[in-house]
């Protein structure tokens, strides 16, 4: 589109239409601080279901606002001829695919996702460093509900640019990891064996999978740490609290002594404590 047919979209701009377009712009202006302070006002005054309702319309109310104002000062100065619509819709196609790509993107990974199955509804996933249930699989995000009852909604386009863990991929057995650090003088093997009896009469143990009890050295003491797996996922923190609880009893009665970890090598154990 050269100099010429450009000019040729506008119409002759006079003072009228200068004033004409700046009223509907104040108009504009105000509907929404209106909007803004009254739907507030008037949500506090209502209850449940309703006030999310009413506060709900706000943004909506914003959006016609603008949409209106837009339809009304467009045509002050444009001219709306066939040939200058079809220029306009396709600058405006244009901006708003490069604004979209996002979206689409979170479209074509949700379409990935369907067939790939990175995620399933009762996964528990951690995405970005936010670890809860999945509940709902759509076309655009995956919604989880984290452990605190927080609703998560991650766009399908983190499989392209970031990594999805999967606690249990689609099946009932979800790994617990449950952290002890003592003291290095002690009977190991004693210290094993009590931390293996406290998962195996555990209420929430999943007894067709193995327990596990290993340990590591390290210059402040040994780590140990139990692996185990819990009957159904959803209880994976009753079992790991059950866990910790008994086997802090349990070894206030042996002759060990709880470590004390150096606070530049704890950080390092939080990013182990999975593995």
């Amino acid at each position: 589109m050269d100099t010429e047919q450009v000019v040729r979209l506008f119409r002759d701009i006079t003072t009228q239409t200068l004033i004409e377009a700046l009223a509907v712009i104040l108009v504009a202006i105000l509907l929404v601080w209106l909007s803004q302070k009254l739907l507030p006002w008037l949500a506090e005054r209502l209850h449940s279901s309703r006030r999310l309702f009413v506060l709900a319309l706000i943004p909506t109310i914003r959006i016609l606002v603008i949409l209106a104002a837009l339809i009304w000062i467009v045509p002050l100065f444009i001219e709306l001829t066939v040939q200058n619509t079809l220029a306009i819709l396709g600058a405006a196609g244009l901006a708003i695919g490069f604004a979209l790509k996002d979206y689409v993107s979170s479209l074509l990974g949700g379409i990935v996702a369907a067939y790939e199955l990175p995620y399933r509804p009762g996964d528990w996933i951690e995405v970005d460093g936010c670890y809860g249930e999945v509940r709902h699989v759509g076309m655009r995000v995956v919604e989880i509900v984290t452990p605190s009852d927080t609703v998560v909604f991650i766009p399908h386009q983190r499989l392209w640019t970031g990594l999805i863990r999967n606690a249990n991929n689609g099946g009932a057995s979800l790994m617990c990891v449950v952290s002890f650090y003592l003291e290095p003088d002690h009977d190991a093997h004693e210290v094993r064996r009590v931390l293996q009896d406290v998962a195996l009469t555990s209420p929430y143990l999943k007894l067709q999978q193995p327990v596990l009890v290993v340990l590591e050295e390290q210059p402040w003491g040994t780590h140990y740490r139990i692996k185990a797996y819990p009957m159904d996922p959803r209880q994976q923190f009753q079992f790991m609290s059950d866990l910790t609880a008994r086997g802090k009893d349990c070894l206030r009665k042996m002759p060990v002594s709880f470590a004390r970890i150096p606070p530049e090598q704890a950080m390092d154990l939080g990013t182990k404590s999975g593995s």
